[in-house]
Formats: structure tokens, sequence, C-alpha cells
């Protein structure tokens, strides 16, 4: 699976194209879809442009995708750096399970954030599917302790390094720490990491993702036209990869 992350924790003016209202995701949304994206991660905004947890704006966001690709798995994040205190992101995702066409697929939840297990079973008592982050080796050994909570779509496996040419490493040191899971695993690097973890994630026949919440430029280090763009540029990548061999 090639997942699109449209938006991430951006300011609104860091790219001239980068989506922050509804409308405009939902916009993005659609173009993806027309290059069979079925899934998709958006950071909803308040009107003011901030990452927002509350039920309203994130009821719209969905809600103006849905409308646009109703079949699109449609994700959205928990991060403790839109709200600190982990009883108001179980009330959060509590009530998003009350928003009709408003109520998220799916949500990241960061498996190093305090909380997360609470944040988990919440989600799941709502019906909504999580995305467990996992960011470091050490995380990966926390959820292999812990166990993966029921109610789990997939593993995302994130590496954060940015350099180029140690991501990929990042991302292999991660997965060995994982090792066998009961979920799908998504592979994903960022900013100039997103390219060679992205290649890596293909070639080991693993899910992984692109989009504006990971990287704002093409693997030839331009300035993407959107997301769509970014996302053909995956495609191409995989393409590629087929064409030598890999089963992608």
């Amino acid at each position: 699976m090639l997942q699109a992350v449209l938006n991430g924790s951006w300011p609104a003016d860091a790219h001239p194209l980068l989506p922050v209202s509804a409308r405009h995701l939902a916009r993005d949304a659609r173009a993806v879809a027309e290059l069979n994206i079925t899934s998709v991660h958006v950071h909803p905004r308040d009107p003011s442009g901030l990452e927002t947890l509350d039920p309203v704006f994130v009821g719209d966001t969905v809600a103006a995708i849905r409308a646009q690709v109703p079949s699109m798995e449609i994700g959205v994040t928990t991060g403790r750096w839109i709200e600190r205190d982990p009883r108001k992101r179980i009330e959060a995702v509590l009530a998003w399970g009350h928003l009709g066409v408003g109520k998220p697929d799916v949500c990241s939840v960061n498996v190093h954030e305090k909380g997360w297990v609470d944040v988990c079973a919440a989600a799941r008592s709502v019906g909504i599917g999580i995305e467990l982050g996992v960011w470091t080796s050490g995380d990966a050994v926390t959820l292999r302790t812990n166990g993966v909570p029921p109610g789990t779509t997939r593993v995302l496996a994130e590496s954060t390094v940015t350099d180029p040419s140690t991501a990929v490493a990042e991302g292999l040191r991660v997965l060995r720490a994982l090792g066998s899971m009961p979920v799908p695993i998504l592979l994903h690097g960022e900013d100039t990491g997103a390219w060679p973890v992205l290649e890596q994630a293909m070639m080991l026949g693993v899910d992984t993702r692109i989009g504006f919440e990971d990287v704002l430029v093409t693997p030839n280090g331009y300035l993407a036209a959107g997301n769509d763009h970014l996302v053909s540029e995956a495609l191409a990548i995989r393409r590629k990869l087929r064409s030598s061999g890999y089963r992608v």
C-alpha cells in the first residue's frame, strides 16, 4: 500500500500549495485518489490554521474528504504536541466516535507518548482503527513488551533521521527491533530522508507513504507541485523497481 500524507505539522506558509483547510485537504484527497491511492492521513486545522483535535474541526475535515472520495480510508493524528494532556486526547478520540460521516477511520498514536495505551483503548471503543507510530528502536521494544493493542490497523515504522545517507539504516534498525508483527508495517522517512526510505520500503515489499507531511520536494530536489505530484513520483519509483525485477 502507498498512503498519501497530505499536510502534517508544517506551518501554512511552508509551501504555497500545502493544504490546510478542509476544502483543500478534500481537493488533494480527490487528486491522489485519481492515482489509485486508497488511504490518506491528515492533520485537521482550526480556522487560524493551527492543528487541532477538536471534534468540530476534525469532523468537518473528515466529512469534506469523504464527500469527495467516499471509499477512501481517512486517518488523523492524536499527537501530543497538539494536546499535552492525555486525558483530553482520550476525550477527543471518544467524541470522534459520534461524528457520523465525520468520524475518522483510523488515528495515529505514537508509542513514545504518555497515555498511548489508553488513547488506543479509547479509539477501539468507538470503532476507530489505530496506526501505531514507532519512531525509534526503543519504541519498538516498548511495543513488543506491551503487545499490539486490539484494533490496530498497522504499525508506522518512522525513520526520523533526515540525513539521506543514514535514514535508511535507521529505518532498518526500527524494522529489526519490531520483528514480526501481527499487523502490516508501514515504513517511511521524513524530509531529505523520505525518498530513500520510501524506495527501501518498496524494495522490501512493505507499505510506505508519501506526501507533504513527510517531504516538500521531489526526488530531484524541486519544489513539488502538489500531493499528487509527490504520489506520481513515488509511483514512478515503483515502476522503475518493477522493471528491475523487484516484486513491489
